[in-house]
This record gives structure tokens, sequence and C-alpha cells, in this order.
């Protein structure tokens, strides 16, 4: 019997490729560099399974060149570059990785909100800049304390639950906005809940783990920024656009807020010549919150396994239109 054709959009782990193959032929994009809309077409019409990133755009054209197709499993939790609507209209499964890299992403969002608050970056460059002359002035290197402030989270998912935990450590007092209030997570963990411009009133540190829709796109713009502290600093590790970048350069600029700490931006990859670039209080990291050597690897097994159980007939380990389930006698 022949083996369903998958098509891996990116090199992936060697042991996660060996999984794949005892169940599919597969054929892996070679090069660095995503395929073209029109490769990825072309690539996809004998397949039966894709497992995608986030850089590859999974839309109506694209189904339409791959009649056979039945699984898209993306290698992350965000599927804003996959048309989940068309797809579930055309019976594909569209699994995704929950669970999996919230606490990689929390690493890395606390990481930047330390190192914007500390000037960590910024002080790295100096010394490697051979700069350091001087071995002390106390008025020198000045930041702002982490400890004992007020951590706004917008988005109490995942990625933000295991904010409020490393929050935690650090005697931080949170707040929270979510579209959902979440009163179990309230009691837990201590936190409260507030609405979205008193929490930007209020924060110290404003952290953003919310899905990217066209509700929250630029979520955080002029009037935003306007509402928050002078001594306030802005994380996101979760998408770019959730962000407007002019205001958001504008408010650093002119110290309407302290500083930021990205792992993501508008566009992506940021542009060489974009006047963040030109700005020191700001730290800007490549999209690298999930790029823990366990995380990733764990990342691409349950990649791996919701792309075999789109195939095989069975429920997918996390799947994005689960009412498909009953369409499809699963």
């Amino acid at each position: 019997m022949n083996k369903p054709k998958v098509l891996i959009t990116r090199q992936l782990l060697p042991e996660a490729l060996d999984q794949v193959s005892e169940f599919a032929d597969m054929e892996v994009w070679p090069d660095t560099y995503p395929p073209s809309p029109e490769e990825l077409r072309t690539l996809l019409k004998d397949k039966h399974g894709v497992l995608t990133t986030i850089m590859d755009r999974i839309d109506a054209s694209a189904m339409d060149s791959a009649p056979n197709l039945k699984v898209v499993s993306q290698l992350g939790v965000g599927v804003d570059h996959i048309d989940v609507d068309e797809a579930t209209k055309r019976r594909i499964l569209v699994g995704n990785t929950p669970g999996v890299l919230a606490k990689a992403t929390a690493d890395i969002a606390f990481a930047l909100l330390m190192s914007a608050a500390r000037r960590v970056s910024e002080g790295d460059h100096w010394v490697h800049d051979k700069q350091w002359e001087l071995a002390f002035h106390p008025l020198h290197w000045l930041g702002v304390d982490v400890h004992s402030t007020t951590l706004g989270i917008v988005g109490l998912g995942e990625t933000g639950l295991e904010m409020v935990k490393r929050a935690q450590g650090f005697d931080m007092k949170v707040i929270y906005y979510s579209r959902t209030r979440k009163p179990d997570l309230e009691a837990k963990y201590s936190i409260e809940f507030v609405d979205f411009k008193d929490l930007l009133q209020t924060a110290d540190f404003v952290s953003l783990h919310v899905a990217y829709t066209p509700e929250t796109h630029f979520l955080i713009g002029e009037p935003e920024f306007k509402l928050m502290k002078p001594t306030s600093i802005l994380v996101n590790a979760a998408r770019g656009p959730v962000v407007d970048p002019k205001a958001l350069y504008d408010a650093l600029n002119q110290n309407i807020i302290y500083a930021a700490g990205l792992d993501v931006t508008y566009p992506e990859p940021i542009s060489p010549d974009d006047p963040l670039l030109d700005l020191k209080n700001v730290v800007i990291t490549p999209h690298m919150g999930s790029s823990a050597i366990s995380t990733r690897r764990n990342t691409m097994y349950m990649a791996v396994e919701n792309m075999a159980a789109g195939l095989e007939g069975r429920k997918l380990v996390a799947c994005v239109n689960p009412s498909l389930y009953q369409d499809l006698g699963i």
C-alpha cells in the first residue's frame, strides 16, 4: 500500500523526520528561506498533508492546488497564516502545537522585560564596543526596578499564565485583561482582572500575549501609549502587528514610555532601515521565543503527530477546527 505524500516546508531535526518517514513519503523544502507562493502551490499538488511554519501562507489559492490535502499541521500555536475557515469548508483538518511553547515563550518575554528595564542589552553592546573606562559611577546605567512593581498581562492564555508565575518570583503584583475573565486563576494566583484602559494606566510593565486577529490588529497604538506611564515598559512576544510600529517608535523616541522589549515586529523580519533600530531604549530579538532545543524538539514531535493523525483518520493532539470530526466520522 502506498504511503500518503506530505510536504515539510522547512528542515526539521533528523529524529522528527524519521518519525514522518514511518507513515508518509515526504518532500522536504531544502532552503532556509520559505518557498514562494507559486512554489508552494506546485509542491502541494500531489500532497495529502503539509507541515508548515508561520512563513507559509496556506490560503484558498494554495488549497486549490492541493485537491488531496487532508491535514495542515502548524509548527507553532498561531494560525493566522492559515485560512482556517476555508480549510474547514474543504474538510481539511488544521493542527497546531499549544502547551509546549508557553514556558519557553514566557522565558523570552521575561528576559526582554528584564533587559529593557535594566538596560542589559545596551550595557552589553557598550562593553563590546570597548567603551567601558570607568569602573563605577552612582548616576550611570540607571534603569527601573523589576521587583515589587506591577505587571499588566494582556491575554491570559497559556503563555500569559506562565508570565504570572515568573512575576511572582520577583514579588510583582499582577493585573490582567482578557476577553474572558478567569476567576479560578485569580483565586489561585492572587491576580486581579482590570479593564484594558485601567491596565495600561496602572501597570509598570505591559506584556502582550494575545492571538493575532482582526480585532487585535494594532491593539496598541498612539492612544494606548498615551495612557501608559512614562516609566512603563512594553513587552511583545505575541505577534508583530498587535502593535502599531510607527506609534511605538514615536512613544519610545518622545519618551512617552520608558522602553520596549520585542520578540516580534511588523513587518517581520524588520527592515534594516526601520527607525526602531536607531533607538537605544528598545530590545529586539528575531522571533526566538520558542527557540530552545527541547521545546523545539517537542513542538516538532507534536506537529508530526498531528499530521499523522489527520492522515490516518484519528483526532489530532491539538485541532483548530475540531467541528470537522463529526463530518469526517472521527
